[in-house]
């Protein structure tokens, strides 16, 4: 219309995110999307600039399952936007929101060979729950509104859309505007359901509570703990699940994953009815704990199990799972007597952590450092344990005592995510003490993100595990070979890289360093990195001492 106002699409792309809540977008730029990026200059979300977009992917990754509002990850085409996918396929593996957004040539050439043509969507689409290209600038309120809810909707998962660089710059009426946002509400369970569970457990000898991810997203820790109590029941997690259920809870039994049958497990052979509350299959191989495909499984989630051989539905609750796990205490008319196999395992576990307080060899074993982290961070302090050896010995004994308070990547599992994610944690947690817990071969494919935290003033710890090598690969590889090859490596100078990147670093000398050095970093308001040798010839020690098992005792 003639007269009529009109502003830049990437304006309106800019009003859209501050419609959804969004206070970070996590990115690099380039040529093409450099209206989108100068327009965040003059709005309220502030613009994380990293240094490799796969760091940019994993903090909009961990912001998202921190938070539950999808992280915002942005970047330019070809190339750039590439280098996303790792971080987004690792959101959605681990059913967290991510929202990723990138250029496009424009549609002057996209349908011809050119200059950095690449069909984006194409390679996107199957990582994501959804992938689109913008086609007009007209669409944006629409297509940034459903992306969202996409990304936030259980199950949640990363979108990508891309937009063709003469999309930004189009102009579109300024009576355009972003489209409200609607909040899913609470879904209360099938009465119908409820009860079929409740005649399931009314007959049932030992059930065991299995409880994943989707209860620390769905916030029903509070209820699960109602649950256990009310009925008597024991409660394993998974390792995404960590904390969800207090280890220091009675009715703990720690965290299933590990490669052996480890003491917990003893936990689900004693079990003929498993109750698993928002456990997803990619958090865990259901083989491990039915490997008879034989037990009664009662499914309590927001959404449907997917289909495994050992994971037989008998009765799934599907809804809000607190009110899921309230409804079904009140209809089971029993309550359950815990054995004695739950205080086994719990006193295994605590005399194993216990005894690494007191194991003073240097380099220094991998329980010591556990212990030694306990010890340096609060209940509600963030850890995040890299891929590798390193999650392993984390997530078996690290105590948890809240939600997310470990963080691990248990769907892709990808290695190189605790860095960046920890930047985007203390973010979204700036009262709470991070630290990022990685090896020297996860810790050098992001390291780069140290200059970011230390640019934009993002205070945080990174402990680096040093044994010189890939060592979960070589711990694999000696347990199945009997021997290793093909995983050393030399690494740098850590305390002078560190301090290169304007971050402190410290060396671990012997075993009574470390705990005073964590301390003295993580009361420090800047970005400080410790190398801290360790000796994995403990592994297999760990692996033939849990072969060996045939009971908790």
């Amino acid at each position: 219309m003639k007269g009529a106002i009109t502003m830049q699409a990437a304006k309106l792309l800019v009003q859209a995110l501050e419609a959804e809540g969004v206070k970070y977008v996590f990115g690099i730029p380039g040529e093409e999307n450099i209206h989108f990026v100068d327009a965040l200059n003059d709005s309220s979300i502030r613009y994380i600039l990293v240094r490799h977009e796969q760091g940019a992917a994993f903090m909009a990754e961990i912001y998202g399952r921190l938070t539950g509002q999808a992280g915002v990850a942005s970047a330019t085409l070809g190339p750039g936007a590439i280098n996303l996918q790792l971080g987004v396929a690792d959101a959605t593996t681990n059913s967290t929101p991510v929202v990723a957004i990138t250029a496009q040539v424009g549609l002057d050439r996209i349908y011809k060979e050119s200059h950095q043509v690449v069909d984006l969507v194409s390679l996107f689409r199957p990582i994501t729950k959804w992938a689109e290209l913008v086609p007009a600038a007209q669409a944006l309120p629409e297509m940034l509104r459903k992306a969202f809810k996409t990304a936030q909707t259980e199950r949640p998962g990363a979108v990508y859309l891309a937009i063709p660089e003469d999309v930004e710059v189009a102009e579109v009426p300024d009576t355009l505007k972003p489209l409200p946002v609607n909040v899913v509400r609470p879904q209360d369970p099938s009465p119908g359901q409820v009860t079929r569970a409740a005649d399931l457990l009314a007959g049932a000898r030992q059930p065991i509570i299995l409880a994943g991810h989707g209860a620390s997203r769905a916030g029903a820790a509070e209820a699960l703990i109602r649950f256990s109590e009310r009925l008597g029941l024991p409660v394993a997690t998974t390792f995404n699940g960590k904390g969800v259920f207090p280890d220091d809870h009675p009715h703990a039994l720690g965290a299933v994953g590990f490669m052996r049958h480890d003491y917990v497990n003893f936990g689900f052979d004693e079990a003929d009815v498993l109750i698993a509350v928002g456990y997803e299959l990619q958090e865990f191989d259901p083989v491990k704990i039915n490997p008879l495909g034989d037990k009664k499984i009662i499914h309590v989630h927001r959404f449907p199990a997917e289909v495994d051989d050992h994971y037989p539905v008998d009765v799934g609750i599907h809804g809000d799972i607190s009110r899921s796990l309230d409804a079904l205490a009140e209809a089971v008319p029993r309550r359950f007597t815990f054995n004695g196999t739950g205080q086994k395992i719990r006193r295994l576990l605590a005399d194993e952590l216990a005894q690494a307080a007191g194991e003073d060899g240097f380099p220094l074993t991998p329980r010591r450092i556990v212990a030694d982290i306990r010890q340096a961070l609060d209940r509600s302090d963030i850890v995040l344990a890299d891929t590798g050896a390193v999650k392993m010995w984390m997530a078996r004994m690290y105590p948890t005592y809240e939600p997310n308070t470990m963080i691990v990547s248990n769907g892709l599992s990808s290695m190189g995510f605790a860095v960046p994610g920890a930047l985007a944690a203390k973010l979204a947690f700036p009262e709470r003490k991070v630290l990022a817990a990685t090896g020297d071969g996860a810790f050098l494919m992001n390291s780069q993100e140290i200059e970011t935290a230390v640019r934009e003033k993002i205070p945080l710890v990174v402990l680096v595990w040093v044994d010189d090598a890939y060592g979960l690969i070589e711990w694999k590889m000696d347990l199945e070979l009997g021997r290793s090859s093909h995983i050393a490596f030399g690494n740098p100078d850590f305390v002078k890289y560190a301090e290169s990147f304007g971050a402190t670093g410290y060396r671990v000398e012997s075993a009574g360093d470390l705990l005073p050095t964590l301390r003295k970093a993580l009361d420090d308001e800047g970005v400080s990195v410790i190398a801290v040798p360790v000796d994995y010839s403990h592994n297999l020690e760990l692996t033939g001492k849990l072969g060996e098992l045939t009971g908790p005792f």
